[in-house]
């Protein structure tokens, strides 16, 4: 099976789960472009986040754990929170390990969803590398965040949406954190789209895998302190979306914390819904692009909504 094929099957798969979210115009990032401008609003997929897509196709994929097993996973949050939610439909269990500085709505939406969460870690990175050998000394099925082409197939079929709801589209700004996301979007338009290009986004406190693109290999770097914490960390070394970021993604974009907050603001003002600041770091990165990359028509994933009040209060 190709990866194409992989994306087609986790669509038909998670489709009773997973919303079709809108792709709706955007008057206020056309307006501060001079280009048509779409978003994919996945900020308003159930659990607030794009990050149901991959953990239900996965979970899916493994069929219905057995009652004393538990699928574990490392999250920031909006994973923790897609994998609870899908879980429920199978009658799973989950335990979620979170890095400590995750943020406390988010953990708090993953207890609401019924699974268990334990802090280990302040980088994802760690987190993540405990979350694996935790499952496996266990024999339990761990579902990655990011590292799994389950996952990345069921991220990719937000592209197959795109497609199908607007036509050709000529640039797509996506959020980067461990590339999941991207990768499966970029997976799919590259096969299907080639002429769409494909614009990564990254905080500049935390670029680990725009800078690892750059050297050609997985590098273990600092991260700061980010409003996109959803972005923000380390990545696996190893990690399947590497090479798909590598290969697919055409252009790379590091924003600072203040033009996320723009960006964020201007969201939020144009088309009063919420978002988290991974989401405003693509926005971020269209209205930072210039006229060579935002030619012709435009489409930004609006990966979360998932903000905290005191976040939300900073912002604005």
């Amino acid at each position: 099976m190709t990866f194409l094929d992989a994306i087609h099957a986790a669509d038909r798969r998670i489709r009773p789960v997973v919303r079709e979210t809108g792709l709706e115009a955007s008057p206020p990032f056309s307006e501060r472009t001079g280009q048509e401008v779409l978003l994919k609003l996945e900020n308003l997929q159930h659990t607030g986040s794009f990050k149901l897509r991959g953990a239900a196709n996965k979970i899916l994929s493994l069929g219905t754990p057995a009652p004393d097993t538990k699928v574990v996973t490392a999250s920031s949050g909006n994973h923790g929170a897609a994998v609870a939610y899908a879980l429920r439909g199978v009658g799973g269990r989950g335990l979620i390990f979170v890095p400590n500085g995750a943020s406390p709505a988010k953990v708090a939406n993953i207890r609401r969803l019924g699974a268990e969460v334990e802090f280990v870690g302040e980088d994802s990175a760690d987190t993540e590398a405990h979350a694996r050998r935790y499952a496996e000394e266990r024999g339990w099925p761990y579902v990655p965040p990011y590292n799994d082409p389950d996952v990345v197939a069921g991220q990719g079929t937000i592209a197959a949406e795109l497609l199908r709801q607007g036509g050709p589209i000529d640039n797509v700004f996506v959020s980067v954190g461990g590339g999941g996301l991207i990768g499966g979007i970029a997976t799919y338009l590259k096969a299907v789209s080639p002429r769409t290009r494909i614009i990564g986004c990254s905080p500049a406190a935390s670029c680990v895998m725009a800078r690892s693109v750059e050297a050609g290999e997985v590098l273990d770097l600092p991260s700061g302190a980010t409003l996109s914490d959803g972005t923000a960390g380390g990545i696996e070394p190893g990690t399947i979306t590497f090479a798909l970021c590598r290969d697919h993604v055409d252009h790379w974009i590091d924003v600072d914390e203040e033009e996320i907050a723009e960006a964020m603001r201007l969201f939020i003002d144009g088309h009063h819904m919420l978002l988290e600041g991974a989401a405003g770091v693509a926005l971020a990165g269209l209205c930072k692009a210039g006229p060579a990359w935002t030619q012709g028509r435009s489409v930004a994933v609006i990966c979360g909504a998932n903000i905290s009040r005191p976040v939300l209060r900073s912002v604005l």
